[in-house]
């Protein structure tokens, strides 16, 4: 079998740039060994697949060469996807700002990519194996459970190592290192706190309770909802900040974001002296964390008989409480891999190899990973995209 362009990976980056290099005239075959093409677009954001946010940039990805994204993201931006949903009729909502999901299912995207590829006229092989890639003359060829294919260029697309039970490997990660290229130190991203002895068992006491804070790490701060889990730190706000956190760090987070805590308790003694400390966090924190808070401190007493000194103390509680995670939940329940294919041996405008044209690498397993919020779909398109139409 031979073909103008081999993708591996039936992913959102691998669909986008198959589709792309079809429509620009070539014969592309997609192989993936899964039995169903897009499980992580399906999967992703409860089922609705948070496809894209509509501000997303270069600031919002983390790599060891943090100028690589820019032309990419800029050649396909936000609304260049919206527009191809809309031409499909799918609708979606904006969750929160930016933030764009699908009204009704995931599904809709994965339905629109294979479409297009349809369309396209790209052949896309489920359940097959790479056995082997090597160079081949002027181009590549693979070894699979198909047989024998060559193809003028290979793009890898294959992901990182998130969610293992969705089939992610390090297949990517080993193409890359068979032919020279280095691959930085990868990690889950993205990902849920676990805390262990008595911080597991209160949070654990308080699964499923969920408040706006404001997380701190190395310098970056998040403003987002946490969830308690029964196994610690879950939510938003903790998925965007393990993408900063390493192990033995320590989480500085706000219960209070926005509110001057001190400033608030005196306010309150001098209008409510009789009220108690725990009917006022309860009127700005869901009651059982309230309640929690005042049994983890042991003190809940009439406002009036708090001094300066005690507010102060309850105020840094509540707006500095200091937490040092045992570590991450890991590949498990990572939504990205943090590191990957090292960009510097790739071109920006086309995702080749410098030294092997041939070859390609594009999405998840390249060193480049977005923060929370559709920035790691956006990167798939535009990377998908940008390679697609340099065929």
């Amino acid at each position: 079998m031979t073909y103008d362009v081999v993708v591996i990976g039936a992913g959102a980056a691998g669909l986008m740039c198959a589709l792309t290099a079809g429509y620009a005239g070539r014969r592309v075959l997609v192989v993936d060994h899964a039995n169903k093409a897009g499980k992580k677009i399906l999967m992703s954001g409860g089922g609705r697949c948070n496809f894209t946010h509509l501000a997303s940039g270069p600031a919002n990805f983390a790599s060891q060469n943090p100028s690589f994204c820019i032309s990419a993201l800029k050649r396909y931006r936000p609304e260049h996807f919206v527009e191809l949903l809309e031409r499909h009729g799918v609708a979606y909502v904006e969750k929160t700002p930016g933030q764009l999901f699908c009204a009704d299912s995931s599904k809709e995207i994965l339905r629109v990519l294979l479409t297009e590829c349809d369309w396209a006229g790209v052949d896309v092989r489920l359940k097959t194996a790479v056995e082997g890639v090597e160079r081949r003359g002027e181009g590549m060829r693979l070894a699979t459970s198909l047989g024998a294919i060559d193809c003028g260029a290979l793009v890898v697309a294959t992901g990182g190592l998130s969610i293992p039970t969705m089939g992610a490997s390090g297949f990517g990660y080993d193409i890359a290192r068979q032919f020279g290229l280095a691959v930085t130190e990868t990690r889950a991203a993205l990902v849920p706190f676990i805390l262990t002895s008595q911080w597991k068992a209160r949070a654990e006491e308080l699964a499923g309770v969920s408040c706006e804070v404001a997380v701190s790490c190395r310098g970056r701060r998040y403003r987002e909802p946490m969830l308690f889990t029964h196994r610690g730190l879950s939510g938003p706000a903790m998925l965007q900040i393990s993408s900063v956190w390493e192990p033995g760090d320590t989480l500085s987070i706000d219960l209070l974001p926005g509110l001057e805590a001190f400033e608030a308790l005196c306010r309150a003694r001098c209008e409510t002296p009789k009220r108690r400390l725990s009917t006022w966090l309860g009127e700005h924190l869901p009651k059982r964390l309230a309640q929690a808070l005042v049994e983890w401190h042991a003190d809940d007493g009439l406002l009036a008989e708090y001094n300066n000194a005690r507010l102060q103390a309850w105020a840094e509680a509540l707006q500095a409480w200091r937490l040092k995670p045992a570590g991450t939940e890991g590949w498990r329940t990572a939504e990205v891999t943090m590191g990957g294919v090292d960009t510097r041996a790739v071109s920006s405008k086309d995702f080749s190899v410098q030294e092997l044209p041939p070859l390609r690498f594009i999405g998840e397993v390249l060193d480049v990973t977005g923060e929370l919020g559709g920035h790691n779909f956006q990167w798939a398109w535009a990377s998908g995209v940008a390679c697609g139409n340099s065929f």
